[in-house]
């Protein structure tokens, strides 16, 4: 992976293809890998820029708070690195969160949006509580705290779920912590969505058990013109679950 200096961290990021630029954000708690199947069958439709989000993978991260527009921020200054001026910017799950914040800061540099097993509902207080119980487990007991408590709810695949604790076992106590805090604050999106006049693509495994179909189904209510593919069987995974259905969606964006 190549490594860039930006907003005072080390962010890592692979790029391949060749076509329409389109940046994939992964969620939590993984890194640029959940792509590897789904990453062939768009190289020959897009300029593919993948980055581990700070804090995950390769990144780095700040020990100070930050939030999801800083996340965004660290996207837009890697599109100006690499002389971008406007891309189809894709997230998945708390990618998706990154991707929204991207549309609502920069709305002439993205072309299209796509969020994948995610939500524009902000989280309740209950919701909140916890991220921030967890994040409190993971700083006295460290990542693992989080491995056994996602593994199985992020698919029912028993090979998707040893890459997730294989994964999930890489990242940093701080990552997870800002990442985790970070997620918490996130402002809602809704708003935002009945905005949006360009291509939204949405896509939802209807075995979702952490971010329910449902969420994707309300998003699409939002935004009527927005591409929605459901995925039958499909967990909180389908770049690994279906990487076929999921490729295919995502060149709506081309």
């Amino acid at each position: 992976m190549k490594t860039i200096d930006l907003n005072g961290i080390s962010l890592a990021y692979e790029r391949r293809g060749r076509g329409t630029p389109l940046v994939l954000i992964h969620g939590y708690p993984l890194d640029h890998t959940i792509w590897n199947e789904t990453l062939p069958l768009l190289e020959d439709t897009f300029d593919v820029i993948l980055p581990d989000v700070r804090g995950f993978g390769h990144s780095t991260t700040i020990r100070d708070p930050y939030f999801m527009d800083d996340m965004a921020s660290d996207v837009a200054s890697l599109l100006d690195h690499l002389n971008i001026d406007n891309a189809a910017v894709v997230g998945h799950s708390m990618g998706g969160y990154i991707a929204l914040a991207f549309a609502r800061n920069y709305p002439t540099r993205i072309r299209g949006l796509g969020l994948i097993s995610s939500q524009a509902a902000a989280d309740n207080a209950e919701r909140k509580d916890g991220r921030y119980a967890t994040a409190r487990q993971v700083a006295e007991k460290g990542v693992g705290v989080v491995t056994e408590a996602m593994a199985t709810k992020l698919s029912a695949d028993p090979r998707v779920q040893a890459y997730a604790r294989d994964t999930i076992e890489k990242q940093s106590v701080l990552g997870i912590i800002g990442a985790l805090k970070a997620m918490a604050e996130r402002e809602e999106a809704e708003s935002l969505l009945r905005l949006l006049n360009y291509t939204v693509l949405v896509v939802h495994g209807d075995a979702d058990s952490l971010i329910p179909v449902e969420r994707g189904r309300e998003i699409k209510e939002l935004v009527p013109h927005a591409q929605y593919v459901e995925l039958p069987g499909a967990g909180h995974m389908p770049m690994m679950e279906n990487p076929e259905g999921t490729a295919e969606a995502l060149k709506v964006l081309a």
